[in-house]
């Protein structure tokens, strides 16, 4: 898939608006530069007028996709403090969540892992995992409370993580497959950078396939597309 192309119109608005059905974006991956306005016939003033734009696609490299994440590790007393304080929190919030709702936090020098399980919590998780997402947030602030290094938690509701994964890794094969067979370029909807990873992991093997990400958050997008041979 090309990274710029020149798209004409009759108007500004039509030769971006071209441009952007080929490119298959949204206006704002794009940078846009008027090139020229001009009549196709020299000889007639009546030939309707042709406005040329050229659109860039705003892209990084797949390997600048995530931050480069600086390892912390946590000794056992500032695991089992992270713990104290989850805990501590956890009982506080469960008189408000669901009746019988649960949970387990497992310690390790990389963080903490907390599962929640109770069938009616979906409303925590959100659309696509936004909720949860916020939570984890959250819940690593409260975890790291008296502790000098930065607590990394991981929170998962009823398996979510899971379950969205393999959503993700059918949908990254499915939209290979539809890429091969139709030889276009296919955008996928703005997603989450741990989503963003599933995919481009899944498909990084493919001898035929090639992913990029476009945009900027939270509008960010892959592109799956046919490598060029």
């Amino acid at each position: 898939m090309p990274n710029k192309i020149i798209s004409q119109g009759s108007t500004t608005n039509e030769a971006i608006e071209n441009g952007l059905k080929q490119l298959n974006v949204a206006k704002n991956m794009v940078d846009i530069k008027i090139l020229e306005e001009e009549k196709r016939s020299f000889f007639s003033i009546l030939a309707p007028r042709v406005v040329k734009v050229e659109l860039t696609l705003r892209e990084e490299p797949m390997q600048k996709e995530e931050k480069v994440r600086k390892d912390i590790f946590l000794d056992e007393k500032e695991q089992q403090k992270a713990k104290e304080n989850i805990d501590l929190f956890l009982q506080e919030l469960l008189p408000q969540l669901p009746e019988n709702t649960t949970y387990q936090i497992k310690t390790s020098k990389d963080g903490l892992k907390i599962d929640l399980q109770n069938e009616k919590l979906g409303y925590l998780i959100g659309y696509r995992g936004e909720t949860l997402y916020a939570m984890q947030n959250i819940f690593s602030a409260i975890a790291g409370k008296g502790i000098e290094n930065k607590v990394r938690v991981i929170l998962d509701i009823e398996g979510y993580k899971a379950k969205r994964e393999k959503t993700l890794q059918e949908l990254a094969e499915k939209m290979a497959r539809t890429v091969i067979k139709t030889k276009k370029t296919i955008t996928l909807e703005p997603m989450q950078a741990y989503e963003r990873k599933i995919i481009h992991s899944k498909l990084q093997e493919n001898d035929k396939i090639e992913t990029k990400s476009i945009g900027e958050e939270p509008h960010r997008r892959i592109v799956i597309s046919l490598k060029n041979t």
